[in-house]
């Protein structure tokens, strides 16, 4: 989890924040919106490698199922 930095934390901190990712390789399970078409909001498992995506499962469902769980 990244730490937001404070309003007053300057240029350097926010570009930080903002711009600089570990792009591990491998799979990953990365949240996209359907903003083409209905806009619901979608958890996909991809490889970052081969970019060959393994699943797809919609967001509210992953939620739901993770709130039951708890």
């Amino acid at each position: 989890m990244l730490a937001r930095p404070g309003p007053d934390a300057g240029e350097v901190a926010w570009d930080n924040y903002l711009h600089l990712r570990d792009n591990p390789a491998g799979v990953t399970e990365e949240l996209w919106q359907h903003d083409g078409g209905c806009g619901s909001w979608l958890v996909v498992t991809r490889d970052t490698v081969s970019h060959v995506i393994s699943k797809v499962e919609m967001a509210a469902d992953v939620k739901r199922a993770m709130q039951a769980a708890s």
